[in-house]
């Protein structure tokens, strides 16, 4: 079994944090969103894994090299973002042997009964309620209950099943029939190939798909479902940190997640902060935050912030979201 992973895009809403670093590498309950999805795949046995990188995609590549040594990859490069069919399509000579393919979008945490999707004899697609589906793929279904439309950021839903990002496709080659098709003959949904159009077109061509839902969906796109994520993880059992050393004069309100070789004083952490590894904080309050690797707060008081790596700053009350190699210093200067 094959899966690919598309991880090309540019991440524009979480700007300016992604402007030096990949979405799927920002970490939510302390390891980045990838690992979440590789680790998922892996325990349903995934043997094979293709990634479609772009923006800032060596990043992605070294990341994955490093953490996962031993697994089976492909990296393909998307030059031009032309959409998730587009992407999925620049993969297709590492994907047409594939006898059962799963994709799975880069930016997406879920929580599914994975092997129930495993067991599904046919092609399925995870879907989730949600209250505005004018910005999601959506499935509708006919009299029956049966899936009759797939239709990408609907003007007037019919609706509020948006599928979030996982698919399991028995009929490869019948998907790569649909891609070819739709790209060939340029049919675009708002000036991109969106892969809704092309499972739309295997709908067409009597492939059965089964719908299965999805417990809990973490679209991380955004600043404030990013740090929710954060916190619902962090509450869980296996996520927060167990033992820590200890600190100089801080007080730890967990849960929280605090990587290695961080310097800690005088401060106060949580609940439901993760900080990235060789973070150096002093004279601090951080809360419901996220504190990227070499990160250095000084005389702060944070909550709902997401902090890049190799960040300084000094002196300051505020809800931030700071990309990486920025320095803000707040601190009032001396009167002489």
């Amino acid at each position: 079994m094959k899966a690919i992973i598309p991880v090309a895009g540019a991440g524009t809403r979480l700007r300016p944090l992604t402007y030096t670093q990949p979405k799927p590498l920002i970490p939510v309950a302390g390891k980045p969103i990838i690992s979440f999805i590789i680790d998922q795949l892996l325990d349903i046995g995934v043997k094979e894994f293709v990634f479609v990188i772009g923006y800032l995609g060596e990043k992605i590549k070294n990341y994955v090299d490093q953490a996962y040594p031993n697994i089976h990859k492909t990296f393909v490069n998307q030059e031009s973002r032309l959409g998730s069919a587009h992407a999925i399509w620049t993969a297709r000579e590492e994907l047409r042997d594939a006898d059962e393919l799963i994709i799975f979008f880069g930016d997406t945490i879920i929580d599914v009964d994975f092997q129930a999707v495993m067991d599904e004899p046919n092609s399925c697609l995870c879907v989730h309620k949600v209250d505005d589906p004018r910005s999601f793929g959506v499935v509708e279904f006919d009299e029956e209950g049966r899936i009759s439309r797939l239709v990408e950021k609907p003007r007037i839903p019919r609706s509020n099943l948006a599928m979030v990002g996982f698919y399991k496709i028995k009929e490869v080659g019948d998907l790569f029939d649909a891609l070819e098709f739709n790209i060939t003959h340029n049919i675009r949904t708002d000036g991109e190939f969106p892969l809704t159009d092309a499972l739309m077109r295997m709908v067409e061509n009597q492939t059965i798909f089964r719908p299965i839902h999805v417990d809990n969906w973490f679209n991380c796109g955004k600043k404030d479902v990013l740090l929710e994520t954060n916190a619902i993880l962090l509450d869980r059992e296996g996520y927060a940190s167990s033992d820590l050393p200890p600190y100089d004069n801080a007080i730890i309100i967990h849960p929280v997640s605090i990587g290695k070789n961080c310097k800690i004083s005088n401060s106060i952490i949580g609940p439901h902060v993760t900080i990235g590894n060789n973070a150096v904080i002093k004279q601090a309050i951080v809360k419901d935050s996220i504190i990227g690797n070499y990160a250095s707060l000084r005389e702060v008081n944070l909550q709902q912030s997401v902090i890049g790596n190799d960040t300084a700053i000094t002196g300051v009350r505020q809800s931030l979201n700071i990309g990486d190699n920025t320095e803000i210093d707040f601190s009032m200067p001396n009167p002489d």
